[in-house]
């Protein structure tokens, strides 16, 4: 009788973590399910990734299993089973057992040699097994202000739920979702237990929530740290002075520096999004020129021109 390779069932290494064993046969089960899945081959898949399973996440019986692969000359079941005599695994003699016990014919010979019906008790390949919902991603749209305040959100969700005889249906449903203070622009929000429906039982996914910023020609995030333009007037950029500014912050009293360049940013420590480490914010100058519209104006223009007789805007240019 052949050995069967239960890690080529479910398509993983010798080495597969335990977790890794979990989340493959999740994801193949989902695949296969005979309720759920359209594969010709649903059936019969489904009970060799339930076999495969069974002997892979526990550990003794991988143990145990993993002892025989590496055998010198693997398992043959016509000269014995050595493994038979472990605790948990039956022991007697096998054909007994399967009278006796009977509806083990989802497992394969190889199987039913080597562990018996260890684990007939706990779950058949033909019965509905419980399982974890998917996992959902949606995005949601903020204002800047949602991440200094925080707030709360109502979304409307599409989605599907299982009715009682185990059929989808769609399913329109309201959240309310609690934003906290200092969310960022790509980060991921998990609501655990609003995805998608379990089967059979199972729990529900998770939601996953990723934040975009609504653009804003006031102020931009990047990271923790806040931009926004501010005009200055030409005296201003000249001779520095004090201007109140209106930032997310709230409305902060700002020094200007003499001497304005192209370019300049202020940076305010601590007022850009909240966090453990706030970040900061930066205020970018960018000078206004006041029109002329009066003839005052214009004589203040010219008068200005006389005070800067060697001025030359386009020199070098």
């Amino acid at each position: 009788m052949d050995s069967k390779n239960y890690y080529d069932v479910l398509g993983l290494d010798k080495k597969a973590s335990a977790d890794d064993i979990k989340k493959t046969f999740r994801k193949l089960a989902r695949k296969y399910h005979p309720d759920l899945s359209k594969e010709k081959d649903a059936q019969q898949r489904m009970a060799e990734i339930n076999e495969a399973n069974a002997v892979l996440s526990d550990a003794q019986k991988r143990a145990e299993y993993d002892e025989m692969l590496n055998a010198p000359r693997g398992f043959d079941p016509r000269a014995g089973n050595p493994f038979r005599n472990a605790e948990g695994f039956g022991g007697g003699d096998y054909e007994f057992r399967r009278q006796s016990m009977g509806g083990d014919a989802d497992y394969s010979d190889f199987f039913r040699e080597m562990f018996g019906n260890a684990a007939r008790g706990q779950r058949g390949a033909s019965a509905p097994s419980p399982m974890r919902g998917d996992d959902q991603h949606a995005s949601i749209e903020l204002d800047l202000m949602d991440s200094y305040q925080g707030t709360e959100k109502t979304l409307t969700l599409h989605g599907q739920a299982y009715d009682g005889d185990g059929s989808l249906r769609s399913q329109e449903r309201q959240l309310q979702v609690k934003i906290p203070a200092g969310v960022r622009e790509g980060q991921m929000i998990r609501l655990a237990g609003q995805g998608g429906p379990g089967y059979q039982g199972g729990p529900a996914g998770d939601l996953l929530l990723e934040v975009h910023f609504r653009p804003d020609k006031r102020w931009r995030a990047e990271g923790k740290d806040v931009y926004m333009p501010v005009a200055i007037s030409p005296w201003e950029a000249a001779l520095g002075g004090s201007a109140e500014v209106t930032t997310p912050a709230g409305t902060l009293e700002v020094g200007i520096p003499a001497g304005w360049s192209a370019g300049r940013k202020l940076r305010i420590k601590g007022k850009g999004l909240p966090s453990a480490t706030p970040g900061d914010l930066y205020l970018e100058l960018q000078l206004h020129i006041p029109p002329a519209t009066t003839e005052q104006e214009r004589a203040a223009y010219a008068d200005f021109a006389k005070a800067f007789p060697h001025y030359q805007p386009r020199q070098g240019a």
